[in-house]
């Protein structure tokens, strides 16, 4: 199905970009009742994260504080492309006004950000739990992973405001076309009329400040994992410490990986095909919010079993008012 661009049906002067990332696929369909449903998901699995760990006091530690930023996160980064390009399929209407635009790039790349730094807060989380056992009480308090997270927060929210503020210097007068899912930055700036060097340098900087950098601190993290790992003696410690880190490493492979690939291959070296350079980011972008409640957080022990009686409780409730109720038709 071919999205029909807005504007030829409507005239304004309102200044502001057409989103066409989508109109060459087939069966665009199928694919946004995917995203439905991925959307769905993510909603339903990251709200239960969230409410079990802000209401049972057990789960108030630096370890669950992590994982329910992250959760958070998630909710935040596919509320701001999925929706809207949900509406753009329903109601064939690309438009968005510039500032409504400045404001999704915003958001978008803000938790984008964020959920980068939210992987390397978790694999700091591993690194001291592993690495200094005996003093990981003492190091990774409370107050000093909600510091550690906060530093996260303004930082990227900092960086990513100004990135967003500079594109208020460039001017638009030839065409309004974004080829993106959203209101994308480097394919928003080169539809600048005026020099947009400034905006290029910022994005090669973002790209290795903001995914590299954590990315690296990863893998650094990793490496000093193994190697406290392959000097215990006891194989059963060895395993068990590696097993905490196998659901992390898979949320980490399915974020980093393809938005690298996508980034340096199509970005830089343009060896992808557009087409799919837009079908491939949206994927990369709105596939891990989706997995990692359900690959990380729901199979944490602790969560798990608070999670489980969290809905076998109105079973159990129903139970006992049909039970009290025969009772009541008992003595009568």
């Amino acid at each position: 199905m071919v999205l029909l661009e807005s504007a030829t049906k409507r005239v304004s002067v309102e200044p502001g970009f057409y989103i066409i990332g989508f109109e060459t696929f087939p069966s665009i369909s199928v694919y946004f009742i995917f995203l439905a449903f991925v959307y769905v998901v993510t909603v339903l699995f990251n709200s239960l994260v969230i409410y079990v760990i802000a209401f049972n006091h057990c789960l108030h530690t630096p370890k669950f504080l992590a994982v329910g930023n992250l959760a958070v996160i998630d909710l935040f980064l596919n509320s701001c492309t999925i929706p809207s390009m949900i509406k753009i399929f329903l109601v064939k209407d690309n438009f968005i006004p510039f500032n409504l635009c400045l404001v999704q790039m915003f958001v978008y790349y803000a938790f984008g950000t964020l959920e980068s730094y939210a992987l390397a807060i978790l694999a700091y989380d591993r690194l001291i739990a592993i690495c200094f056992p005996l003093r990981h009480n003492s190091i990774n308090t409370m107050r000093s992973m909600s510091c550690v997270i906060s530093v996260s927060w303004c930082f990227a929210l900092g960086i990513i405001a100004f990135s967003t503020g500079i594109m208020t210097q460039l001017s638009f007068c030839n065409s309004v076309r974004v080829f993106s899912y959203f209101c994308d930055y480097a394919p928003v700036f080169r539809l600048a009329c005026n020099d947009y060097t400034m905006q290029w340098s910022v994005a090669s900087l973002l790209t290795f400040l903001l995914l590299v950098g954590p990315f690296t601190f990863i893998l650094l993290s990793y490496v000093s994992i193994l190697v406290t790992v392959f000097r215990m003696k006891s194989l059963d410690s060895r395993v068990k410490a590696l097993a905490t880190c196998v659901e992390h490493l898979i949320l980490v492979a399915v974020f980093y990986i393809p938005l690298i690939t996508i980034f340096t291959v199509g970005f830089y070296l343009r060896l992808i095909d557009p087409d799919q350079r837009v079908l491939s980011l949206s994927l990369a972008s709105c596939l891990p919010p989706c997995i990692n409640p359900i690959v990380y957080s729901l199979k944490t022990k602790e969560i798990k079993i608070r999670a489980l009686a969290l809905v076998r409780k109105p079973k159990i409730d129903t139970q006992q008012i049909g039970q009290s109720k025969r009772v009541k038709k008992t003595h009568k």
